[in-house]
């Protein structure tokens, strides 16, 4: 499937930055800064009671699910602000709220309690969408000149938080290049002890160009006035969350998709063997782990995700593979606004026979080298090593008119980066050029402008070791 350029996206990374940062504790509740000053390493808090406040929709088991304190709890004075405000980015972080503040009301004695107050985004979201059906923004403005042809048009709507408990309901509608219908739903409980949740998608796409092959690394498509491309997905999804960090993730989806008999021929090993249409199933293990101060955007912390499927097995293994898939990310903060980070990628199919369609490498998603956009590295298996080193130059507030005052304060963080990569690609018969079964290096520096509802427009002026040179836009994270 094509990855998509979302145009409409980008007025929501301009709305975009990192929530403010946490209150301190309230010192008209609290004993006075001089008795702190002097009892903090000795002294303590009992917790009577976590209190929550501004929650209009979300449900509070959902809030107290994600904060790692509980009444009971004693917490040294000395570590109150550093737990709290861990806390604090841990509630940004499930992507319910615009910010959090946090406060310790109601002493007596050593006893308080402990407030959280939320505000909530909004969840019901619905506009117009234009949409790129290239790789990335610069492929379709330089390679493909600017081609309308190539382009979506419909309405995305999406309702978060539907019932209170963090579910999330959408669908996708567009017109275009691609004609495309989804719908799709999460609940992430559905148990008292709010560790198990499932899930639904449906998809239905076609298409009148067909990227059938590629060749020295670029991608090669056929159009036609018919249809030439029809594809069908529907899943279900298991979620298992005890702890906060960890999450396991379970998927069974059903593919099909059919090609016009013109393309088979183009490419005989387009689908395998001449066919035109195949169906397979495909299961999917998923384990998440994160530890950092942003999930959308993090500057200090780990993360960690690994993948395991098989595709194809029982009546629907028309494709067949063994795939696993592995990404490691390290975020440090060097010193005052100044962060490094580092992300290796890995990823490996298994198989005896692997068709066009399926052995999509590096190039395509987020699987790039930054200064390789407008190449391709097909094959069975590839690694991407990122090193960015991120220093803030702006981190301000702008008042928006009109809109309600909980939402006018737009923050906005401005960080310059420099970076380079390496990857490489591997394919068994060296599939589409120069760049397969060889060392990829590139470099560059770049603007990230980060904001809230999890946005981030980059800026990237990249080389690589071909000695081209560009300007490249995205709108996503690169690391």
């Amino acid at each position: 499937m094509r990855t998509v350029f979302n145009i409409s996206g980008l007025w929501l990374c301009l709305l975009a930055a990192l929530p403010a940062r946490a209150q301190v504790v309230d010192s008209a509740a609290s004993p006075a800064p001089q008795q702190l000053t002097v009892l903090q390493d000795t002294s303590y808090i009992v917790v009577r009671d976590i209190v929550v406040a501004g929650n209009k929709r979300t449900r509070r088991s959902i809030i107290l699910r994600e904060i790692g304190i509980k009444p009971g709890d004693t917490i040294r004075l000395r570590n109150l602000n550093t737990i709290l405000e861990a806390n604090r980015k841990q509630l940004l972080n499930t992507s319910l709220f615009l910010n959090v503040l946090y406060n310790v009301k109601d002493w007596q004695g050593n006893e308080a309690n402990i407030v959280f107050d939320v505000w909530e985004r909004w969840y019901l979201l619905a506009f117009p969408v234009f949409k790129l059906a290239d790789r990335n923004f610069n492929q379709w403005w330089v390679e493909q000149k600017k081609s309308l042809r190539r382009v979506n048009v419909g309405v995305k709507a999406w309702q978060d938080n539907l019932t209170g408990r963090n579910d999330e309901l959408y669908t996708d509608i567009s017109f275009g290049y691609t004609q495309k219908f989804v719908l799709g739903y999460t609940l992430p409980y559905i148990d008292r002890k709010l560790r198990h949740g499932i899930g639904f998608s449906a998809s239905f796409s076609r298409n009148r160009e067909i990227n059938y092959i590629s060749e020295n690394n670029k991608q090669q498509f056929f159009r036609q006035d018919d249809f030439l491309r029809r594809q069908m997905a529907f899943g279900v999804s298991y979620t298992y969350r005890k702890a906060i960090s960890t999450r396991h993730q379970a998927f069974l989806t059903y593919f099909s998709e059919k090609v016009a008999d013109s393309v088979a021929v183009l490419n005989p090993d387009y689908l395998g063997k001449g066919r035109n249409g195949v169906h397979y199933a495909e299961l999917l293990y998923r384990l998440d782990y994160i530890q950092a101060d942003s999930w959308q955007y993090p500057l200090v912390g780990q993360s960690f995700r690994g993948e395991i499927s098989k595709a194809g097995f029982g009546p629907v293994n028309d494709i067949h593979y063994v795939k696993i898939r592995l990404k490691g990310a390290k975020y440090w903060q060097y010193a005052p606004k100044t962060y490094g980070a580092v992300s290796l990628l890995g990823q490996a199919k298994f198989t005896d026979e692997l068709p066009y369609a399926a052995s999509r490498a590096m190039g395509y998603q987020e699987d790039y080298l930054r200064g390789l956009e407008y190449y391709v590295v097909d094959g069975t298996a590839f690694f991407i090593l990122k090193n960015t080193l991120r220093r803030e130059l702006l981190n301000f507030k702008m008042k928006l008119p009109i809109v309600p005052k909980k939402f006018s304060n737009l923050p906005i963080r401005v960080l310059a980066k420099a970076y380079g990569d390496m990857g490489y690609g591997y394919s068994k018969h060296g599939l589409n050029g120069q760049l397969s079964n060889r060392m990829l290096y590139t470099a560059g520096v770049g603007i990230d402008v980060v904001s809230f509802y999890d946005t981030c427009v980059r800026f990237e002026y990249s080389i690589n070791q071909m000695g081209e040179k560009g300007l490249f836009l995205h709108a996503k994270l690169d690391m």
